[in-house]
């Protein structure tokens, strides 16, 4: 690859280290143990559970889709978890039945959304809506933390590969998987052609229905695999678990995006590390919760413009006119 191709990755790249040194900075002021081994290996264990959610929505933003059922598919995913460990104390049953519960949810949106042609908004409000009624069905309500001691779930969190820890560990694995389908296959090349012109990707013969099923699919399964580490993180399943998760999911997504160009699983990592970043100053520094949503929807709301088509034509064109803009020479 030729200089002048890379140069723009590279000012990306110095773009995001830029923001990283500029929040560290900040937060290294007002909270000199920030930056402490602690403080940073806690940072990426945080980032973890956002991140998975981060890299299945990748998925549905690259079909130019939204999924609104996060939340809901979340919270019934950690009540399933938490049932099956307190009613059959076995470990990789449990872990199984999240996933395959977040998988199942996702792949009714995309059911809805790719066969039967519904908007996408109103499908997943809709069945967020119906899981997170679903996930009282269990107990009523009411937390579940039997066998989690004893079945090793609480291990997951606290787990570590060397220094590494273990959360981590699997979300750069599964974005490792996400990143060999999205971008070194075939059907990655599928996934953006039918998110930036389906009537040329079915032209083609590529199937929307089928691409459609499987990006939400992946997204509702990453959502179950992202609550098996927040419920290890928290000790228990409770049914208010996935209210936090819709906020910094899509700000992470449309942030890398923003900063990368385009909606990548490489750019998605780098959002939601910007997000666990904020976030950890954010409760290291006693920032109510309010303030930093706040912050995170001034933050997507930005995100969102700048990676919006409109505003890069409207960058890409006054660059043009810029550069065609006859300039004055001195005179001999």
């Amino acid at each position: 690859m030729s200089m002048e191709a890379l140069r723009p990755m590279l000012g990306r790249i110095a773009t995001l280290v830029i923001v990283i040194i500029v929040i560290a900075g900040i937060f290294q002021y007002f909270a000199p143990a920030y930056l402490s081994e602690k403080n940073v290996l806690s940072i990426l264990r945080q980032m973890s559970v956002n991140g998975v959610v981060s890299i299945g929505l990748t998925f549905v933003i690259v079909l130019r889709r939204f999924d609104l059922s996060l939340a809901g598919v979340a919270s019934l995913s950690a009540m399933t978890l938490g049932f099956l460990l307190a009613e059959t104390a076995n470990l990789y049953i449990s872990l199984l039945g999240c996933i395959a519960m977040g998988t199942l949810c996702g792949a009714i949106s995309g059911l809805l959304i790719g066969k039967f042609r519904l908007p996408d908004v109103i499908t997943t409000i809709a069945i967020g809506s119906i899981a997170f009624g679903m996930a009282f069905v269990y107990s009523g309500g009411a937390h579940f933390g039997r066998n989690f001691f004893a079945t090793g779930m609480l291990d997951i969190n606290d787990g570590t590969v060397s220094i590494i820890p273990l959360p981590f560990v699997i979300m750069a694995t599964t974005a490792f998987a996400a990143y060999m389908i999205l971008h070194m296959s075939r059907y990655g090349q599928s996934f953006y052609a039918v998110g930036e012109n389906p009537r040329s990707a079915r032209l083609s013969g590529v199937s929307l229905e089928f691409y459609l099923g499987a990006g939400f699919a992946i997204c509702g399964a990453l959502v179950g695999v992202a609550m098996i580490l927040n419920v290890a993180a928290v000790g228990a399943a409770y049914v208010n678990t996935g209210n936090r998760i819709l906020l910094p999911s899509y700000t992470a997504v449309y942030l890398g995006a923003a900063i990368f160009g385009t909606p990548t699983i490489a750019a998605t990592l780098a959002g939601a590390l910007l997000m666990a970043m904020l976030l950890n100053g954010f409760t290291i520094l006693s920032i109510p919760y309010y303030y930093s949503d706040a912050v995170l929807s001034m933050i997507l709301i930005t995100a969102i413009a700048v990676f919006s088509p409109q505003t890069l034509m409207w960058l890409n064109d006054s660059m043009r006119l810029f550069a065609s803009r006859p300039r004055a020479h001195s005179g001999e």
